[in-house]
């Protein structure tokens, strides 16, 4: 049986507006909006990736030719638990053993504010004031987005200068004018966090060139930053179609949380194996009710099976499985989308050949991943 993909328009995204209290779905732990599906599912087969073969176009005008990963084959490839594993390793290395940065970062609203700021700021022409990486500027970013609110946004950009992720500086040409800037704490745990999310990419097509990402190239990560911007509306799409995995994006350390069960699984051997989860609260610095929240919510969703004396593990269900490997394989073409249009522009500025780079790729693969 094949449930549609929802359609761009059966996808709400809700944000907790402060004034109307009560109004809209919040992350008890953090106050922002959570992305709720309505009454949406993944396609459980190849058509719907048929439907999103819709965003294909735009990514070849994009990158200026056809891609050279599908979508569909990225989930079907036969080592796609192997680069499951490799990523799930990695992704919980960034973050694991540093409960203020996951509480920092890692909620849909509080990441896309990072993320935007690091991409914003390489975007950034001093001599096109359109360009100026500015509040109001991150505002109307966020707002396209539908993850956080204008006041949200004020909130954490305010949190971050405080811990030293932004600066505020004045431009010579408009001394009333104050852009915002990344700091050197910002850039490198940004290449941290994309380094882990190119593991898998390198595991399954060790051929293509990512060694820039995981030497943390800081040329490279820049023109990186830059390619993503055209790509956002296409990639927030994308996202809209696996509501199983905004359930954890949408709260406090939701997408650790996922990543910790679902390798807790696979170290076990059997995908069906009851695995605890109540130490992920204080393994990532999040309370235990909001873990055992967020586990009866993905219950409600048909993603695990709450079990054991005093319901303290879970049962990870297939669907759990098919969206989380949806979900990355997602990220994965992205990603690669990306990585076309920015080692172009890396090896233009750098004045080497670009099939040059790519034989250079295909032999330190292993070594870079490693030094991710």
């Amino acid at each position: 049986m094949t449930n549609r993909i929802p359609r761009r328009d059966q996808i709400s995204v809700v944000i907790w507006n402060p004034t109307d209290v009560g109004c809209a779905p919040r992350d008890p732990d953090s106050g922002y909006g959570v992305a709720k599906p309505s009454g949406a599912t993944i396609d459980s087969g190849p058509d719907g990736f048929r439907e999103l073969a819709l965003e294909k176009e735009e990514f070849e005008r994009l990158t200026g030719g056809p891609l050279r990963l599908a979508l569909d084959d990225i989930v079907s490839h036969p080592r796609l638990p192997e680069a499951r594993r490799a990523y799930l390793d990695s992704f919980l290395g960034v973050y694991d053993g540093d409960p203020f940065m996951v509480r920092l970062l890692l909620q849909t609203g509080r990441f896309f504010v990072f993320h935007t700021a690091a991409v914003l700021e390489h975007s950034q022409d001093l001599s096109r004031r359109e360009t100026w990486f500015t509040v109001s500027a991150l505002k109307q970013h966020i707002a396209m987005l539908g993850f956080a609110s204008g006041r949200q946004v004020d909130h954490l950009v305010k949190r971050l200068l405080a811990v030293g992720f932004l600066e505020l500086r004045r431009i010579p040409a408009d001394g009333r004018v104050r852009l915002l800037a990344t700091t050197d704490k910002l850039r490198a745990h940004h290449s941290k966090w994309l380094a882990a999310h190119y593991v898998p990419l390198a595991v399954l097509y060790p051929q293509h060139d990512y060694t820039p990402v995981f030497s943390h190239d800081r040329g490279f990560h820049a023109a990186h930053c830059r390619a993503c911007l055209p790509f956002t509306s296409a990639g927030a799409r994308l996202m809209a179609t696996i509501p199983d995995i905004l359930l954890f994006f949408g709260h406090s350390a939701g997408p650790l949380i996922m990543s910790a069960v679902l390798k807790a699984a696979m170290d076990a051997g059997d995908p069906n194996a009851a695995v605890p989860y109540a130490e992920a609260g204080s393994r990532f610095g999040v309370s235990s009710t909001h873990v055992r929240v967020l586990m009866q919510s993905a219950q409600s969703a048909g993603l695990v099976r709450i079990t054991g004396r005093g319901g303290r593990s879970i049962e990870i269900l297939p669907r759990f499985w098919e969206s989380h490997d949806r979900g990355m394989a997602i990220g994965m073409y992205l990603h690669d989308a990306v990585n076309v249009v920015a080692m172009r522009e890396w090896a233009k500025r750098s004045g080497r050949d670009a099939k040059d780079l790519g034989n250079e790729g295909a032999t330190s693969a292993a070594a870079s991943r490693r030094s991710a």
